[in-house]
């Protein structure tokens, strides 16, 4: 048997003792690191010929609490979805509601309608009338991008068209002129 050029190292076998050893140090270590922290950064930045930071968005109006033009009958308004932003460019997102009766079948019109909160910060308001449930529309993808509100519009080619069934959809977009809200269809836009 050949001899080793090492010579045998003294800890070859964990013993109880070591183990008690090491987690003590690392409990140390955690210890230690808990009540040393690192000083608050100081460095600050030159203040002349920077614009100032803009103020925080304020949030967009809340559904909630408005009462929607719906004649529902005994069943509930229900808001299927929003989308906000600043329509009309004054700094104070609008909110963009489509809702419609909680019909238990076929496909209830929906209202698309524009919320807004007064100066005071108060309760959301609505402003605007996108699409009236009166024409029987559905409004699906509505979103708000570049101060306009895009949608597309489900709809009906006759009053034979069951209401589970739209068989025609047009894109529509609307954009605040300064009085009020114009509707205008994507160039390109057809029904199917």
């Amino acid at each position: 048997m050949q001899q080793s050029a090492v010579p045998e190292l003294a800890h070859t076998r964990a013993r109880p003792i070591h183990w008690v050893a090491t987690a003590t140090a690392v409990a140390g270590v955690i210890a230690l690191s808990s009540v040393v922290q690192p000083g608050s950064a100081t460095a600050a930045q030159s203040t002349a010929g920077t614009p100032a930071a803009p103020a925080p968005a304020a949030p967009p109006p809340s559904t909630a609490g408005v009462r929607f033009p719906l004649a529902c009958g005994p069943v509930e308004a229900v808001v299927a979805s929003t989308a906000s932003g600043d329509l009309d460019g004054d700094g104070r997102p609008e909110t963009v509601a489509v809702v419609h009766c909680d019909a238990a079948m076929g496909t209830p019109p929906d209202g698309v309608y524009v919320l807004t909160r007064g100066t005071d910060g108060g309760t959301a308001r609505l402003v605007a009338t996108l699409v009236d449930p009166k024409d029987r529309l559905t409004a699906t993808g509505v979103t708000v991008r570049a101060r306009a509100v895009s949608a597309t519009l489900l709809g009906y080619s006759s009053a034979d068209v069951p209401n589970c069934c739209p068989d025609v959809r047009t894109p529509a977009k609307w954009q605040w002129n300064g009085t009020a809200f114009v509707r205008s269809t994507p160039a390109g836009a057809h029904s199917v």
